[in-house]
């Protein structure tokens, strides 16, 4: 019996199931820079809504910031209607 025989398959990222956070019931945290430019605006603009308190964290990984999505949104339409 050779090596290949004894070994399992390799197994690709396009094989295994993706893991839905909604299925779970856990919002999908997204960095702030991405979160800026799902709404188009500049990372800075996150950040200051964070600081004036339009906008709550909520996560960290490491240092940076996550945000859920749907709070971005409600948060670019807050200032919106602010101006």
């Amino acid at each position: 019996m050779s090596t290949t025989d004894r070994r399992t398959p390799d197994r690709r990222a396009s094989d295994r199931p993706a893991l839905d956070r909604r299925a779970t019931g856990q919002p999908t945290l997204i960095p702030g820079p991405l979160a800026a430019q799902e709404v188009g605006v500049a990372p800075a603009t996150i950040r200051k809504w964070v600081q004036l308190g339009h906008l709550e964290p909520a996560g960290k990984a490491g240092r940076a910031q996550l945000f859920r999505l749907e709070d971005v949104f409600a948060a670019e339409r807050a200032t919106r209607r602010a101006r």
